[in-house]
């Protein structure tokens, strides 16, 4: 019997070439409502596939899409998988699917959630409020920082004039 998990191609729409819209980027504040239910439902759909083939059942919790950063993370998964096993191959790019593979791994550690481990969902702790006066405090290092304010220098500047053929260098 054969499902969505056997050929993820079939997750999302065939297109003629003409009618395929332009690649957009996944910004989900910049999409509106209706749009990133859609999107979500799609993400949803590869995140499954995704866990069942990579055996990440334990690395994903249930609840992922509950958490923004982990949202995020998982969109540029999705996305870097579309542009490699459903664009077009670009040259010098032979070992394009095993570098995604190669960041998939990297990106593991941060999928998983501790708090979540156990199967259910424990939402993140709020945010700390804004320190009063904290913008004032980085306007401040933003003037007065001798890091911010030191005149510019490059630390290889004897070697990029060296290379330029300057011939008055210090010994």
């Amino acid at each position: 019997m054969s499902s969505d998990f056997d050929n993820p191609a079939s997750l999302w729409p065939t297109m003629t070439p003409e009618a395929q819209p332009e690649p957009q980027r996944w910004v989900w504040a910049a999409m509106d409502p209706m749009d990133r239910q859609q999107r979500l439902r799609e993400l949803a759909t590869w995140v499954d596939w995704l866990r069942a083939t990579f055996e990440l059942h334990n690395s994903i919790p249930p609840c992922w899409y509950r958490h923004p950063p982990v949202v995020e993370h998982l969109t540029a998964l999705y996305a870097g998988w579309i542009r490699t096993y459903a664009g077009e191959q670009t040259p010098g790019r032979e070992l394009a699917e095993a570098d995604w593979i190669n960041t998939l791994h990297a990106f593991t550690p941060r999928l998983q959630l501790a708090a979540c481990a156990t199967g259910m969902h424990q939402a993140p702790p709020p945010a700390p409020p804004v320190t009063p006066g904290t913008e004032s405090d980085f306007d401040y290092y933003l003037t007065s920082s001798e890091t911010m304010n030191a005149p510019e220098a490059h630390p290889a500047a004897a070697e990029s004039r060296r290379q330029a053929g300057d011939t008055e260098l210090p010994l």
